[in-house]
């Protein structure tokens, strides 16, 4: 399965959710690819969207490789056997928690202004695609820690891997198309260039002047 775009991606998942009969209060999209997607589901189910902080913590000797991720409320998630048991890392990845903890608390005052209210809602957690599943375990976790009733996890696509992980942690998960041999989000998109911090400014901006 292929998707234009994000927005293409957004608009079937959307469609999708809303002939599984799917429910939920409001969107959240995680930034920043995820925004773009998560705007489209809200347009197609008539929801509000807001966003959900995550970042993702790399190894300290191989930053692009994930071993873990945080999420708004002190949530942080590691995964202990990609780590290992080597102290010089266990130090070193303690720094670069401390860094992405900044950056997170950045992108929390760059995009949202007031706290988010998920007392007992039911939230739709969307991304553009779920590799690992450890920033969208680190989503589901923060969500229930702000008092969200039920936490459902839709993207577009996902690997086995990740569908599993989340389906312990999340109420639902819901993908257009999970791949056992999936490689990496982008190889499922025609577009998939990155996202910038204004377009998700542009996106929430237009949420504050829609009538839902």
């Amino acid at each position: 399965m292929m998707f234009a775009s994000r927005e293409d991606a957004g608009r079937r998942l959307g469609h999708y959710l809303r002939e599984q009969g799917i429910q939920a209060d409001l969107v959240l999209g995680l930034p920043r690819g995820g925004v773009i997607v998560a705007a489209e589901v809200g347009h197609v189910l008539d929801l509000p969207l807001d966003v959900l902080i995550v970042r993702k913590i790399g190894h300290p000797w191989h930053r692009e490789f994930a071993v873990g991720a945080m999420a708004e409320g002190g949530v942080v998630v590691l995964d202990k056997q990609a780590i290992g048991k080597n102290p010089l890392i266990r130090v070193e990845l303690d720094q670069i928690i401390a860094e992405e903890r900044e950056r997170l608390q950045a992108y929390q005052s760059r995009f949202r202004q007031e706290q988010l209210d998920l007392s007992g809602k039911t939230v739709l957690l969307v991304d553009d695609g779920l590799a690992t599943g450890l920033t969208t375990e680190a989503a589901v976790s923060s969500a229930r820690k702000q008092g969200a009733g039920k936490v459902i996890v839709a993207a577009p696509v996902a690997s086995t891997n990740a569908v599993g992980r989340l389906r312990t942690v999340a109420d639902d998960v819901v993908a257009l198309f999970v791949d056992p041999d999936f490689d990496a989000v982008g190889r499922y998109y025609d577009v998939f260039a990155q996202t910038t911090d204004e377009e998700v400014l542009d996106l929430l901006r237009a949420e504050a002047t829609r009538d839902i």
